[in-house]
C-alpha cells in the first residue's frame, strides 16, 4: 500500500507514535529545531516521505503570495505537522495550523508541543472540514476555535 492510500488514521498514528518515543527519550526543554530534526529522521526511518520547512505559496483574489508560510514537517504530502516547544499552547497555534489546512485543502494536521510535560498534554489533531465520524477527543475544529463571545 502506498503512502497516498494509507488511511489518515494510520498515517497520523505513525506520526504520533514517533513523536511519543521522541518525547520519552528527550523530554521537554529543547529547541523546536531539535525536535523537528529528530522527528523528521524518525519518520523517514519508518519509510514515510517527509519534507521539512516546506515553503507554501497560494493565490487569493487574483494575487499570488510566494513563500508565505513554512510547514515544519509535511508527511506523505498529506499531513502537516506543526512543532512547538513552549510551556503552553495558545489558541493561535491551532488556528495557524487550521489556516494551513484550509489553504492546502488538507483534512487533518498535527500540532505537537514538545514543551509539555507529557505528549498527551501537548498533542492536538486539527481537522479541516470536520466529518461527523472524527473522534471528538482528538479534534480541534472551527467551533472550538471560534467560540461565541471570545475574541479571535
Amino acid at each position: 500500500m502506498s503512502q497516498s492510500e494509507l488511511p489518515l488514521d494510520d498515517l497520523t498514528g505513525e506520526i504520533v507514535d514517533a513523536a511519543y518515543k521522541l518525547h520519552v527519550a528527550l523530554g521537554p526543554g529543547l529547541l523546536e529545531s531539535v525536535y523537528q530534526a529528530v522527528l523528521a529522521r524518525g519518520l523517514a526511518r519508518r519509510g514515510l516521505l517527509i519534507e521539512t520547512q516546506k515553503s507554501i505559496s497560494f493565490e487569493y483574489d487574483g494575487m499570488r503570495f510566494a513563500d508565505c508560510f513554512r510547514i515544519d514537517i509535511l508527511v506523505a504530502a498529506r499531513v502537516p505537522v506543526e512543532i512547538k516547544s513552549v510551556e503552553r499552547l495558545a489558541p493561535v497555534h491551532s488556528k495557524q495550523l487550521l489556516t494551513y489546512l484550509r489553504l492546502l485543502d488538507l483534512p487533518v494536521g498535527l500540532l505537537i508541543n514538545f514543551g509539555a510535560p507529557t505528549l498527551r498534554e501537548g498533542l492536538l489533531r486539527v481537522v479541516n472540514k470536520l466529518q461527523p465520524s472524527a473522534s471528538p477527543r482528538l479534534r480541534v475544529n472551527q467551533s472550538a476555535l471560534e467560540r461565541p463571545g471570545q475574541p479571535t
